[in-house]
């Protein structure tokens, strides 16, 4: 049983009432004004984001009430938002200023990200992997929405 994490017996058996939680974007294609080429630099170029953000322990039944949980509207805008803010000439600028942006996100222990540029090479697409902050099962913390 993780640590501060409240249990209920259940026909003679604990069953833990929350959970270690990661919110996962997959496949977001955004047109972002990246690349150090002269065409680069005139047009934005596509790239595919992937993230995870690790909530550690939230309750299994946090209620359902948007205003409990990490709205997933403003994340996505967030990720859309810091990579179409302006020209970055190199993937890992871009990849590191988005994990810092996720990582201030209330709630968040740690984040994952891979951001894809998809044309870059016609045989092949390139991506950095960035993970950030802590990923071991931990108390989540008291800002974290769905703890009251």
């Amino acid at each position: 049983m993780a640590p501060n994490c409240p249990a209920v017996e259940i026909d003679q058996h604990l069953a833990p009432l929350c959970g270690r939680q990661v919110l996962s974007f997959s496949g977001l294609r955004i047109e972002a004004p990246i690349g150090i080429l002269a065409h680069e630099k005139t047009a934005p170029q596509a790239i595919r984001v992937d993230v995870e953000l690790h909530q550690g322990l939230q309750p299994l039944r946090p209620g359902d009430h948007i205003e409990q949980v990490l709205d997933y509207r403003e994340v996505r805008q967030l990720i859309v938002s810091e990579c179409t803010a302006g020209h970055v000439n190199l993937l890992e600028s871009l990849v590191g200023q988005l994990a810092l942006r996720l990582g201030r996100l209330p709630g968040i222990l740690g984040v994952r990200l891979k951001v894809a540029k998809l044309h870059i090479f016609d045989d092949c697409e390139v991506a950095i992997c960035m993970e950030t902050g802590n990923w071991h099962s931990q108390p989540a913390r008291k800002s974290q929405p769905g703890f009251n």
